[in-house]
């Protein structure tokens, strides 16, 4: 029996010796630890929903300032993604990553003790710095790992991940902050963060040259840049109008369904339906499935077809029509309310697309200088977004408060759909306007 067991633990590790040098294997060992750091910034960039009525009474904030809080993550997340898109080019993921994991992580466990507003402010932001680097090295790993006609898959497949950390920052979190407190629920987080750091460390490395294997069948070397060149590629790509429409429809995009599904939906179901926060959070979660499974379907069907932008485009038309009946109607069946969660952000999964079509746009050496430009002109959108909402609600505010919190209309929830609307009517033109510029 010793035998059998001697001999079963030599296969294991002969097993795991031969994943860890096959190319073929190691690229997803590198991946799912990337993956995983970015899990927990999908989980940091909507965990305010569920936070947002403790937050409220902790620190006694208005609509307006609650949505500062939130945002405070978006406004370094977003400045920082094409300066995150050049140092990735630069510095390498592994580096990057591990940084980034490292800050993003020590920002939660300070957010979580913060004793008042102005820390928990400060501490999003560093929070949001951490994080905004995060997106970048994973695609910038992809890039010199798997084979271009994998590309659109593996950055869908990477958004549903960090779907994943979304789907955490709803009923889970919810229970969690229910049973142990919300400072301790986020500073767990930033504890989880800082072994995940370690993990991507000891994984991932930029190239196959640089982990000692040979390259992959039909990966380019990854391209060597001078700080010249990073200039040169930089130029290009903010004087090519494409980066500027696809920027624009990210940060309509980014900016609604982070205000929506990060922040006010929760209050929206709790103050216009009288659910509890737990019951709430179950709504966002349906939303959350459809954005798991929105960015991978898209890759996939994207890669088959050999076709990227019509997909975008037929997808936000969808998107304008649910914003519209949310904006006309205030409140509908709350079945109908899951369906139409699911529906938007599995259609809002196309956004990936962009990624792909900014990469397929410029040379490769410019990769990630190009999808952090339009990335960092998307994230913008989240830090502008939940303000411009909760300064909506503050507006239609009837003066009422239950435990310390604001009660908002439902006017006040309305008009905010309506700017939805209004933005997601902004991303078809842009989706529009990109195809014939593409085609040009």
């Amino acid at each position: 029996m010793s035998e059998d067991s001697d001999s079963d633990h030599s296969e294991v590790q002969s097993n795991l010796s031969a994943m860890w040098t096959d190319p073929s294997y190691r690229r997803w060992l590198g991946w799912a630890a990337l993956s995983l750091a970015f899990l927990s910034v999908g989980l940091h960039r909507t965990s305010m929903g569920v936070l947002a009525e403790v937050l409220v009474r902790t620190f006694e904030t208005t609509g307006t300032e609650l949505g500062l809080l939130h945002s405070s993550f978006f406004y370094l997340y977003a400045a920082l993604q094409l300066p995150a898109g050049i140092i990735t080019d630069y510095a390498g993921s592994r580096k990057t990553a591990v940084y980034g994991t490292l800050v993003m992580s020590v920002g939660a466990m300070v957010f979580a003790v913060s004793p008042t507003y102005t820390v928990a402010l400060a501490a999003r932001a560093l929070i949001g710095l951490g994080a905004s680097v995060l997106y970048l090295a994973v695609l910038r790993f992809c890039a010199n790992w798997f084979r271009a006609n994998e590309f659109a898959t593996l950055s869908g497949l990477t958004l549903t991940v960090g779907a994943l950390g979304g789907i955490l920052a709803t009923t889970p979190l919810a229970i969690a902050v229910s049973q142990i407190g919300w400072r301790e629920s986020i500073f767990g987080i930033g504890v989880t963060g800082i072994l995940t750091a370690i993990l991507v460390y000891t994984a991932v490395r930029n190239t196959p040259m640089d982990a000692g294997l040979s390259q992959i069948d039909g990966v380019p070397p990854a391209p060597t840049q001078s700080i010249a060149d990073i200039k040169s590629n930089l130029f290009h790509v903010l004087q090519t109008p494409v980066t500027w429409l696809l920027g624009l429809f990210l940060f309509c995009g980014i900016g609604v369904d982070f205000t929506i599904f990060g922040l006010w939906g929760i209050p929206y179901l709790v103050q216009s339906y009288g659910l509890t926060v737990t019951s709430a959070s179950s709504y966002v979660l349906v939303a959350g499935i459809g954005w798991v499974f929105g960015p991978i379907v898209f890759g996939v069907v994207s890669d088959r077809l050999e076709t990227r932008m019509p997909l975008v485009l037929g997808s936000v038309l969808v998107v304008t029509l649910v914003w519209v009946t949310f904006a006309v109607f205030g409140t509908v069946n709350l079945l109908i309310v899951g369906a139409l969660f699911f529906t938007v952000r599995f259609m809002g999964g196309s956004g990936a697309l962009t990624f792909t079509v900014i990469k397929e746009r410029f040379d490769p050496a410019a990769a990630g200088t190009a999808i952090g430009a339009i990335n960092s002109i998307g994230w913008f959108g989240a830090a502008v977004f939940p303000v411009l909402f909760g300064t909506m609600l503050d507006t239609f505010w009837t003066g009422e408060t239950i435990n310390g919190a604001r009660v908002y209309t439902e006017t006040g929830y309305r008009i905010g759909f309506a700017l939805a609307a209004g933005a997601a009517v902004l991303m078809v033109v842009c989706a529009f306007w990109a195809i014939r510029r593409l085609d040009s």
